[in-house]
This record gives structure tokens, sequence and C-alpha cells, in this order.
């Protein structure tokens, strides 16, 4: 019998499976940080996990509040400076997978974290970039994971923080750019990976259950599709019961504070 299980724990799970073993991976706050650590804990035990405070190979076993939580250094194998990270470590070309979020996110898989409205005059101002246009660039490949809405997956960004394919085709490799960007976008309603030549974001798998016109409804451009759509594999009980636990001494941990997503 097959589990039950919520939109965003499938989310989660299904972002956590695309990281391997032998994956050295820049790891964002939230939502990434959930799925990386169940990857750890699951089926990749030997990830190293790096956050942009500098804690490299950090195996926290709860999930962190912010890049300054200190569960991440004193479960860190060392710990070094901001800059030595960003410089020796990411533009030196050794993190192999970043792992982001975004507050919108454009058919391109271009990111906005910076503000809601004219920049000048936004409707809302966001966190801003942080690492994030840097990890973007940087990292061998880019995963993303984000809840699929109209207000998050839009036609036209309000602002470009983070590159993903730019405006399609080579547009990258054009900017000068040598990594591969955005390999894949996990959501609570399916997976996008890039089109080969026009790289638009385009669905290769579809969770249990949702429906294409679901998929549509909670995305602000023409949805395309892979020729061969799969079904994405449900939760396993070990997968679930893992994150679960994960969340739950979070939140013993943090309290009212700790992350749920």
């Amino acid at each position: 019998m097959t589990p039950s299980y919520k939109p965003n724990e499938i989310m989660t799970i299904a972002a956590a499976r695309a990281l391997k073993n032998e994956d050295v991976c820049f790891v964002g706050i939230g939502m990434p940080s959930a799925a990386s650590n169940l990857a750890r804990l699951t089926h990749a035990p030997g990830i190293t996990l790096i956050y942009e405070s500098g804690t490299l190979a950090t195996r926290p076993s709860v999930l962190p509040l912010s890049i300054g939580d200190g569960e991440l250094c004193e479960t860190a194998l060392t710990t070094v400076s901001v800059p030595e990270m960003f410089r020796y470590w990411l533009q030196g070309g050794r993190i192999s997978v970043g792992f982001l979020g975004g507050a919108q996110i454009d058919k391109y898989a271009n990111l906005n974290t910076t503000v809601v409205g004219p920049y000048d005059k936004p409707k809302v101002r966001l966190p801003g970039g942080g690492g994030a246009p840097e990890i973007a660039t940087s990292c061998g490949e880019i995963f993303i994971i984000m809840a699929q809405g109209r207000r998050g997956f839009v036609d036209k960004l309000d602002f470009v923080t983070s590159l993903g394919h730019g405006d399609g085709g080579n547009a990258r490799e054009r900017l000068g750019v040598k990594t591969r960007g955005p390999t894949r976008l996990v959501t609570d309603l399916c997976i996008f990976e890039p089109d080969p030549e026009t790289k638009e974001m385009i669905v290769t798998s579809i969770h249990p259950g949702v429906t294409r016109d679901q998929i549509q409804e909670n995305t602000g451009w023409t949805v395309r599709y892979a020729d061969t759509v799969a079904e994405t594999p449900p939760p396993s009980q070990l997968e679930l019961e893992t994150l679960r636990e994960l969340h739950a001494r979070t939140a013993r941990a943090h309290g009212e504070g700790g992350s749920k997503e």
C-alpha cells in the first residue's frame, strides 16, 4: 500500500532523489536544505553539503534557521572564511551542484529574490540575492525547488537576481558562463527539465494524481511537455519517515520557529 503524503513532501523527496552520493552541493536555506539533508540521511550518505557561511561537509541533525545557525558549524568537517568559500571553492569550480529556491521563476529558470514590482518602488522587497547569483553561475549545475503557483511562476520576472538560461538557447554561453545552469526544477506538482535546444523548462514527470490542467492553472506561461512524460514515483515509507522525523527534530529544537517546509 502506498503511504499517504502531502504535496510538499513529494516535492522535497523528488528533489532529494536528484542528488548523488558523490555530489558536492552548495545548499540554500529552507526547502533546498530539507531536500539536501534528506538525501544525506537516505540514499546519499557520502554527499558533501556546503553552506554559504563557510561550513564544509556539514551534517546537521536539525534543519538550520539560517546560514549562521551554529548547528552547521558544530557538525561541519571544517569552517572556512566566506571569501575562501566563494573564491576557492565556488568560483574555483569545486562544487558540482547548487540547490536554490526563489520567489519568482520564469520559463528559462531565471530567479528573482530581490523585489516584486518596480525596483525603485516595489510592492514587496524580498531578502535579496545573497550568494545565489554566484551559485547560479559557478556550480556545475543547478537544482531548483519551489512550490508552484501563478504568483511565483511568472511570464516575466520583476527582477533577475540569479541567471538561469537567460532568454534561452545558448544565452549562458553568449554571456561567457561555462556551467550548465538549471537542469532540474522540482515543484509540488511536477518536475521540469530544460529543453536541449531552447532551454525552456519543460515538464518531464508529473506527480501522482496531478493533471496537466492543474499544472497550467498554476503557471504564468504556456507549459510545454517532453515527448515522453513519466509519473513521479511516490514517496517510500523510508523517505517519508526520515523526512518527517527530520522536521520533528527541527520543531523540537527551534519551537514554533522551526523549519516546516
